[in-house]
């Protein structure tokens, strides 16, 4: 695929949408702002997501009145026009995420993706349950890999697949090493490789598209002809831009 050719497709995307409406003038403003875990997700029974944990932060883009959201670790405001989110350079991430929230909040504007805002209260839990569900159907008993743990849908997916038939991938020091649902966690960094290998089908967490981490798995997965499913509001616009299959089933 080329090196980050998801995020210049992205960014593409955008100059596209803002050239097509014409939405590039300095009247234009989107706004970025971080949210706090409990705007971001309410208030779950499970105490054990991202989000509550605080290694990530939710941000979210405002622009006519519509919102998109985007996970990053290193979050950060944002004010300006959509010609300034185009000049943003995207070799850090805290640029990433903006660009990606901001392309979340235009293209749930004009209709082009939905459920753009995270899920709240107990919605995360029956996510892990209705995302499981949907792959036992679509797929049948099959090896499931997980890029990014998200620890209802391993509980969940455990026990629809059996643990044996499940693995994760993530890059968070804490997890790593951890067993959950009987899944062992493993390192993003050094075992997603040997993951895509291994399954039938992949959910991929769309954070790695603001960590810079998507294109290989992308790569990856197409080479070995395995199912890749986008989950998370991160991969919103992203998913309906650029084709790609995207299971969220609570997202707002």
């Amino acid at each position: 695929m080329g090196e980050d050719l998801i995020l210049q497709r992205l960014k593409e995307a955008l100059s596209a949408i803002v050239t097509d409406h014409q939405l590039g003038g300095e009247s234009v403003l989107v706004t970025v702002e971080p949210l706090s875990a409990a705007q971001a997700i309410g208030r779950p029974q499970r105490q054990d997501f991202p989000l509550l944990e605080g290694r990530e932060v939710m941000i979210e883009a405002e622009f006519r009145g519509s919102f998109g959201q985007a996970f990053t670790d290193r979050p950060r405001g944002f004010e300006g026009s959509l010609d300034d989110v185009q000049r943003l350079p995207l070799d850090k991430s805290d640029n990433r995420a903006i660009l990606v929230s901001t392309l979340n909040a235009v293209a749930c504007h004009l209709g082009i993706a939905t459920g753009t805002r995270h899920c709240r209260d107990e919605d995360p839990e029956k996510c892990g349950t209705e995302i499981a569900s949907r792959l036992f159907r679509d797929f049948g008993r099959t090896r499931i890999g997980l890029v990014g743990f998200q620890p209802a849908m391993v509980a969940h997916l455990a026990e629809r697949f059996g643990a044996a038939n499940v693995r994760c991938t993530d890059l968070n020091p804490a997890n790593i090493g951890s067993c959950k649902g009987g899944v062992g966690i493993e390192d993003g960094r050094t075992d997603t490789g040997d993951l895509v290998a291994w399954s039938d089908v992949l959910l991929v967490t769309g954070s790695a598209i603001v960590n810079d981490t998507f294109d290989e798995i992308y790569e990856a997965a197409a080479c070995g002809e395995k199912a890749l499913l986008v989950f998370g509001v991160t991969g919103a616009a992203t998913a309906a831009l650029l084709g790609l299959k995207r299971v969220c089933p609570f997202a707002r």
